[in-house]
């Protein structure tokens, strides 16, 4: 009985199969494809993956090899996405379209910063989503003088659809200080109610430090400008209003 050549010279391509003895008759190898018996997918699809080829993305990593189109983005959007995106977003857009179906007059996020960026990369964020159309709760234009700020964190947590937290290197040092950022995070984790935004810091960074948060996937300033995050949140949070 003729032996498979896999084991010793590989079947990486037709013609390696084609010359193995014991496979060159079955006609079951495919090249690209593996065994004809072999593996086959029956994951969910997120989105219609192009640029990098023509099969839908399941469950599972991430890809950078191509684009996925989210059910919610609007008709004509530019806007591409990862699948890996489109994936981890998918819940948060469930929660924001439960949310926006129960309690309407709710704000769309509630932005999570460290104290040492609210003048910074936070306030730049919440003013690109503000342009973006989006309502924002931020503590340097919602937080009243006078009024107790756990207090008003609590209301603001309460009035937001989702949270987005700002990952930044400041919050990394503050997070293991049990911060009032430490508090506003233990919220938002109970639910699909957390966007991580990470900038200029790494998942593998914010691991060391939380692995929790860290184990939500998100946006990166790595992979899309300040600008595009906001355009993805303002697309991920729009709801269109019963007439």
């Amino acid at each position: 009985m003729a032996q498979c050549t896999a084991p010793s010279q590989g079947h990486r391509t037709a013609s390696a199969a084609a010359n193995c003895p014991a496979c060159s008759s079955r006609g079951r190898y495919s090249y690209g494809g593996g065994y004809g018996s072999g593996y086959s997918s029956s994951s969910p699809s997120y989105g219609s993956v192009s640029g990098g080829g023509a099969r839908s993305y399941g469950g599972g990593g991430g890809s950078s090899g191509g684009s996925a189109r989210p059910r919610w983005s609007r008709a004509g959007s530019s806007v591409t996405y990862t699948p890996a995106q489109v994936q981890s977003l998918t819940p948060i857009r469930e929660t924001v379209e439960r949310r926006a179906a129960a309690q309407p007059e709710l704000r769309d996020v509630f932005l999570c910063h460290a104290w040492g960026d609210r003048q910074g990369a936070a306030k730049a964020l919440r003013d690109l989503l503000v342009a973006a159309g989006v309502a924002v709760w931020f503590s340097e234009n919602d937080l009243p003088l006078g009024v107790p700020m756990m207090r008003a964190i609590d209301k603001g947590l309460a009035a937001s659809r989702i949270g987005l937290v700002l990952v930044t290197p400041a919050l990394l040092e503050r997070l293991p200080n049990e911060s009032v950022a430490d508090k506003e995070l233990s919220t938002l984790l109970a639910g699909n109610l957390l966007v991580p935004i990470i900038h200029n810091t790494t998942y593998e960074a914010l691991r060391n430090v939380s692995p929790m948060l860290a184990s939500r996937s998100g946006l990166s300033t790595a992979e899309d400008s300040m600008e595009m995050v906001a355009i993805k949140i303002a697309e991920l949070v729009q709801v269109l209003k019963a007439p």
